[in-house]
């Protein structure tokens, strides 16, 4: 079993000024926290692998292919592999907990 704190996992980003951090890879996916503070460009391009991302905190619009929405703290997506998307429009410090199946090269 592997145990992570949010708080400890934020600090570590932070510490090391990455707006990403993985802290899991495992044969069949990975895990990380990414961070954007307001105003932030979200340089992201689509990835090979699926993704879903838990908002753990903040707030903003996410483009996945043609559709936006906001999401907020609670909101759950998921993004098919090779589709472009980006967070935008960060009002709020966003974190959020992105799930790459298969797992980041």
């Amino acid at each position: 079993m592997k145990v992570f704190r949010l708080d400890e996992l934020d600090r570590h980003r932070a510490e090391n000024q990455g707006a990403y951090l993985r802290f899991l890879k495992e044969r069949t996916m990975s895990a990380g926290l990414y961070a954007l503070a307001p105003g932030e460009q979200d340089a992201q391009s689509a990835h090979p692998q699926d993704e879903l991302y838990q908002v753990v905190s903040g707030r903003a619009s996410l483009t996945v292919g043609e559709e936006t929405c906001t999401v907020g703290r609670g909101s759950v997506v998921f993004v098919p592999a090779g589709v472009p998307h980006r967070f935008h429009h960060i009002t709020e410090e966003l974190r959020v907990l992105v799930v790459f199946s298969p797992p980041e090269a």
